[in-house]
């Protein structure tokens, strides 16, 4: 009995050991980081709910028009200016970038919290721009520690997987929103700015052990694509559970405990993913089991240094060939210098940063970006005016304002999705995609330049889409021509063609051809509204144009890439996982073969026994 209860102790230790073992393969395999990067990318696009607080800001600190569209500007300033975040990720690991991230959020939101609420003197307006700006510039911070390690870690699939963690930074929007009424039931904005300021730095914090640089892991195409598309299929079912409510929440009115009921439903489909989660680590966890009992000499490894290698001494220079490079001008050096520094590598290795900003692939697909994401986003930012001219009622522009937010998340998972699809079975080039995705969107923009009746929703679903579409694409470009090395400081110069695009498209074309427009209805009267379909013909004419001229730009670089996309663009990482799992199995071989050797002369010195002779 003594004996059984030792077994039995026995075995409940072990399986005690077992489940801690397996907790903490969750919580430190690559699955979970993914999840977590999910969370990080669904808390921090708090810049899009701006508008739901903009009138406290206005109302409290006795702001006009004008110096909220100043706000306004730092706030989408701040979002995309990323450069600084890229290039600390380049030389740090990722806590922290988040951990920065995490203090921005909480430091510019909180001031302004603080402020609108009356427990601070009542700042100057440079000071509330510098809040925002700070505030807003940590959405970059929480996206570079996400996205790029998850990149990083994971390089094949990473079109659907862009396409995932930049649709639940469109659905940030939105899910915000149902936390809000939740919590505040939609009466205290003010209350909303402390719950931004608090919740995306709580989710940065609990994630700095989970987010970090790992091994890439050799993966079976099929199988490594499964639990992407079980996450695409929650996002999806989480999507269409917001779009239902959006919709209902404009014709009915909840009360407190069903406001909390539907917040419930979100945060359980936002922690659905954790499932598929704990499967696949469940999977690899038998996997690892079976292989340890199939192999039990291959759990004691030797470890076995190897000399490190000596490099052989360089020849001493002649000293004619001394005095001859010595005697070489200068400027052949500089040139040389030059040339070592900007001369880009082949498409798919390596960049460094000033062989990639000046590289033609780069300019051109900048200006595809100037003129594509520009031009969609200025559709985006002026669609309350675009509905209020063409005589739309208020309920009803807030419907196309849900139906963008909705459409730009469903672009963004589709398009990482099929473009990831196109490209790993027909060797469809990405930058096609973008092209076309750039030529769909000229459609939205003439809807709007011509103003066809009850063709607003359509044009907002077009534009909405198209806008969320261009975004996986154009990460997943950079990261394949220019490489992963830099894709930090990289893939964040290429969100600075977005601001560059609505200035241009936006300011100086859209708004002073509206003011003109409605000087001209109004008698020369200043900041006066426009109404009807001329307001935004001419702007929304000239947008079309350029998007046209984007589109070019983006097949350009399609006739550059073509050779490039028809080859096996992820060739090089299945190169390194195997080379790792070919190091890892020469280390368990070496360890068998030395247990054995070990086994072998214990045996052979072993003293000559009547048992050996039986």
């Amino acid at each position: 009995m003594a004996s059984a209860r030792a077994c039995n102790d026995t075995g409940t230790g072990s399986a005690s050991l077992d489940a801690l073992g397996f907790v903490a393969q969750v919580l430190r395999g690559r699955w979970m980081l993914i999840f977590a990067c999910f969370l990080l990318m669904s808390a921090a696009g708090t810049t899009y709910i701006f508008g739901i607080y903009s009138k406290d800001l206005k109302s409290s600190l006795g702001y006009d028009q004008q110096t909220l569209n100043t706000l306004s500007f730092y706030k989408d300033l701040g979002a995309n200016i990323n450069i600084v975040s890229g290039l600390i990720n380049e030389v740090t690991p990722p806590w922290v970038v988040l951990s920065m991230g995490a203090a921005m959020n909480l430091f510019g939101y909180l001031m302004i919290y603080l402020a609108i609420t009356g427990r601070l003197a009542r700042p100057k307006v440079w000071q509330m721009c510098l809040y925002i700006y700070v505030g807003a510039n940590s959405q970059s911070f929480a996206s570079t520690g996400a996205l790029v390690t998850c990149v990083k870690n994971i390089p094949d699939n990473r079109g659907m997987l862009l396409g995932l963690l930049k649709g639940f930074l469109g659905l940030s929007g939105a899910i915000f929103d149902q936390l809000y009424l939740a919590f505040y039931g939609g009466d205290d904005s003010k209350s909303l700015v402390l719950l931004i300021a608090w919740l995306p730095s709580a989710i940065a914090i609990l994630s700095l052990p989970i987010v970090r640089i790992m091994e890439v892991v050799k993966t079976v195409a099929k199988e490594s694509a499964k639990p992407f598309y079980c996450f695409l299929y929650i996002s999806l079912a989480l999507v269409a559970y917001l779009m239902v409510m959006i919709i209902v929440e404009k014709s009915v009115s909840f009360s407190d405990p069903e406001y909390a009921a539907n917040a419930a439903v979100v945060v359980f489909l936002l922690f659905l993913p954790l499932g598929v989660v704990i499967k696949e680590e469940l999977r690899i966890w038998k996997q690892k089991k079976r292989h340890t009992l199939s192999n039990p000499r291959a759990t004691t490894m030797v470890v076995v240094e190897k000399p490190m290698a000596i490099q052989p001494a360089q020849p001493e220079p002649e000293p004619d060939a001394a005095e001859s490079s010595s005697s070489k001008p200068k400027k052949s050096s500089f040139v040389s210098w030059m040339v070592r520094t900007f001369k880009a590598p082949m498409r798919g290795e390596d960049y460094t940063i000033p062989q990639a900003l000046a590289s033609i692939d780069m300019i051109v697909l900048v200006f595809a970006v100037v003129a594509g994401v520009g031009g969609t986003l200025t559709a985006i930012d002026n669609m309350g005016q675009i509905g209020e001219s063409l005589g739309y009622p208020a309920k009803s522009i807030g419907t196309f304002v849900s139906l963008i937010s909705i459409w730009n998340c469903l672009g963004r998972l589709a398009s990482g999705f099929l473009s990831e699809i196109l490209l790993t079975r027909y060797k469809f080039p990405r930058p096609l995609v973008l092209t076309l995705v750039i030529l769909v969107s000229c459609v939205g923009h003439l809807l709007i330049a011509f103003g066809v009746p009850g063709s607003l929703y359509f044009s907002s679903v077009i534009i909405g889409f198209c806008f969320g579409a261009q975004a996986p694409i154009i990460l997943a470009i950079i990261s394949e021509i220019f490489g992963l090395k830099y894709y930090s400081t990289l893939y964040n110069f290429g969100s600075i063609a977005t601001p560059l695009g609505t200035y241009i498209l936006n300011i100086k074309v859209t708004g002073r051809l509206y003011d003109l427009e409605a000087a001209k209805q109004n008698h020369g009267v200043k900041e006066a509204t426009c109404i009807g379909t001329q307001c935004f013909k001419h702007a929304f004419l000239v947008i079309t144009a350029a998007t046209l001229v984007g589109a070019a730009a983006s097949f350009i670089l399609v006739w550059r890439s073509w050779s490039f996309y028809k080859g096996d663009v992820y060739a090089k990482f299945r190169v390194a996982a195997e080379s790792a799992v070919e190091g890892e199995n020469a280390v368990v071989a070496s360890a068998e073969t030395n247990n054995t050797s070990a086994f072998k002369e214990k045996d052979e010195n072993r003293p000559y026994s009547n048992k050996d002779h039986q």
